[in-house]
């Protein structure tokens, strides 16, 4: 494949993310993008279907965050966050804060979302230590589950799914279970709490849906299970919404739907509209009170050198401006309906095992996908962009999408499984 001099010089000398370089198709140069559409090098234009990792929940260079953007940019790109604060980050913490339920009250802000996991689990790690317990070294994850790529992160997903299982045996050892979903999948995990529950610090769990792991779904009830053991157990409740938060399951956060506070919820993703890196881990009063101490030892000992960074918090509290002035929800709400009715003809596909939809998520799950490059090769050729994995092919569209653009979007993964052999 060739293109411009910008791509044939370049592509040589990149490293290309979960990709068999000697085996895999080239990547398709984009050049431009605007709304709910991809403009590639060749003058073709896609109509993306996943928002770039699911970030883009406005759709692309929307006005208001490119605005935001353009003005912050003039004041004060970035300055460190030690010692010095500004009021991007302070007015976005204030807002998240406001928010999110409960007394989910204190923001670290970090750049990524694997970053923020990491956060997360130092938090609750630390959380015993300043409190004089230390033998709570482990978490409570569960099967299905993804939760980044950095060596702790990886820690706490499926260790027999994805990319992950290689490190087997050099990653840190944590309790991975399956969620407790009925009567013996929670008897399962009450008994593991019962042997050890005195070396868990946290239980850590996508709520609602497992993302990377398999775009596997479970009922607010699962998520009411799992406070209800972990306060009876004395260990804390983190909550991965970086793929769910922001309006992805049809509320604003997944947790909303269970009725349940986290003691510390993880946010990306969405959280600057899909422009700017940005992640946060928000705590509860009671899991900062732990941090307060005479003891310079028992502060948070973390810094991302472009943590807050004031670009990205202005663009994110330009997207928390757009949830509150237009209909996201809403918005989300017309799209789960229209993909329950378009996707279903799926069902009877040969090769299909489930049609699921979540909000704006839809997934169909196939027995296998023998060839993928071609999958992904044919979905192109019918003028979108989708991205399957494994067995799974899956929708999380921005939520301005079009009635006609989600329209092609379904049409293309019903023509193009139509067909598969």
């Amino acid at each position: 494949m060739t293109g411009p001099d910008w791509f044939d010089a370049g592509l040589p000398h990149i490293w290309l993310p979960y990709t068999q370089m000697q085996t895999a198709s080239p990547p398709i140069p984009a050049i431009a993008t605007g709304g709910c559409r991809i403009s590639l090098a060749d003058g073709r234009e896609l109509v993306d279907g996943i928002a770039s990792w699911w970030t883009a929940c406005h759709g692309y260079n929307h006005p208001h965050i490119r605005q935001a953007a353009i003005d912050q940019l003039a004041r004060m790109p970035h300055v460190m966050f030690g010692g010095l604060v500004h009021e991007p980050a302070l007015r976005l913490a204030r807002r998240l804060a406001d928010l999110l339920p409960g007394d989910l009250e204190r923001v670290f802000f970090s750049d990524s979302g694997s970053v923020a996991v990491e956060v997360a689990i130092k938090m609750a790690m630390q959380y015993w230590l300043n409190r004089g317990q230390s033998g709570r070294t482990r978490l409570v994850a569960f099967r299905g589950g993804y939760h980044g790529d950095t060596l702790a992160t990886m820690a706490v997903c499926d260790p027999e799914e994805g990319m992950h299982s290689l490190f087997a045996g050099i990653l840190p050892q944590h309790f991975i279970t399956d969620l407790p979903r009925d009567d013996h999948t929670t008897a399962a995990l009450e008994r593991l709490m019962e042997t050890e529950g005195q070396n868990v610090a946290a239980i850590l769990v996508e709520p609602l849906v497992q993302g990377a792991g398999g775009m596997l779904f479970h009922d607010p009830a699962t998520l009411r299970r799992l406070r209800d053991i972990a306060d009876r157990h004395g260990v804390l409740l983190i909550l991965d919404e970086i793929f769910t938060g922001f309006g992805r399951t049809g509320t604003m956060f997944a947790c909303q739907q269970a009725d349940i506070v986290p003691d510390i919820v993880t946010l990306s993703k969405a959280l600057s509209g899909g422009t700017v890196p940005l992640a946060a881990t928000v705590a509860r009063a009671h899991i900062f009170a732990a941090f307060l101490s005479d003891d310079p030892m028992h502060a948070l000992m973390h810094g991302p050198t472009f943590m807050a960074n004031p670009l990205a918090c202005a663009c994110a509290n330009a997207s928390l401006d757009l949830f509150e002035r237009e209909p996201r929800l809403d918005q989300v709400a017309a799209i789960e309906e229209q993909m329950r009715d378009e996707l279903e003809a799926c069902r009877y596909l040969p090769a299909v095992r489930d049609v699921r939809v979540m909000g704006a998520i839809g997934v169909v799950e196939l027995d296998r996908i023998n060839d993928i490059n071609r999958l992904k090769t044919r979905l192109v050729e019918q003028g979108v962009w989708v991205r399957p994995f494994r067995s799974i092919v899956y929708l999380t569209p921005a939520f301005t999408v079009t009635n006609a653009e989600l329209a092609r979007l379904t049409g293309a993964i019903r023509t193009v499984l139509a067909e598969a052999p």
